[in-house]
């Protein structure tokens, strides 16, 4: 290869290099980043070891929603990230009772949660929560191997990282927003 072909082949990948660092830190320091469940505190929900992107920008533009499923650096050790289901929302009272879960709003009204996935129940005797302002309650899918909010406590809104996008891996489980709830659902009903 002449010199002169080799220094623009080399200017030209620096300059792609660049570009595509340009392009892609500042997408994965704000916008999105990737995760893989470890545990099985969300099961069947999310298995052990898929690879899921986080959706990082959506909770700036709006608060999270009940039924959404969470990334969250783990408040006792924000080293660590978490897993889990929204339940419990600022201003409202979750009571446990018999496994089945009750939420009562700010205004009074109560909701049961209708959980379709859950499917093993238990981990806890009854109890009930209120949720102050900027904090959220958490459940894991798999009640009796989950470390959630009622063995931790509640979770401030500073430790969510985001929400779950794009479940990539394993292949034959790819979809965007796993876990979600069809719209409406928000995994309640009017009691």
């Amino acid at each position: 290869m002449p010199e002169e072909k080799r220094e623009n082949f080399f200017t030209e990948l620096l300059k792609f290099a660049l570009i595509a660092a340009a392009i892609v830190v500042p997408i994965r320091l704000f916008v999105a980043q990737p995760f893989i469940v470890s545990g099985a505190s969300m099961d069947p929900t999310f298995e052990n070891g898929q690879y899921l992107i986080v959706d990082e920008l959506s909770y700036r533009f709006e608060a999270p929603a009940r039924g959404d499923v969470i990334i969250f650096r783990y408040p006792k050790n924000p080293k660590e990230f978490f897993i889990k289901r929204i339940i419990g929302l600022p201003g409202e009272t979750v009571t446990i009772a018999n496994g089945k879960i009750k939420v009562t709003g700010a205004d009074g009204k109560t909701m049961a949660l209708q959980e379709p996935y859950v499917i093993n129940r238990g981990n806890g005797g009854d109890a009930t929560y209120t949720v102050p302002k900027g904090n959220y309650f958490v459940l894991g899918d798999n009640r009796p191997e989950s470390s959630d909010s009622r063995t931790w406590g509640l979770l401030p809104a500073s430790d969510i990282v985001g929400r779950a996008f794009l479940r990539l891996l394993p292949i034959d489980t790819l979809g965007v927003f796993p876990g979600s709830l069809p719209a409406g659902q928000a995994g309640t009903a009017q009691q």
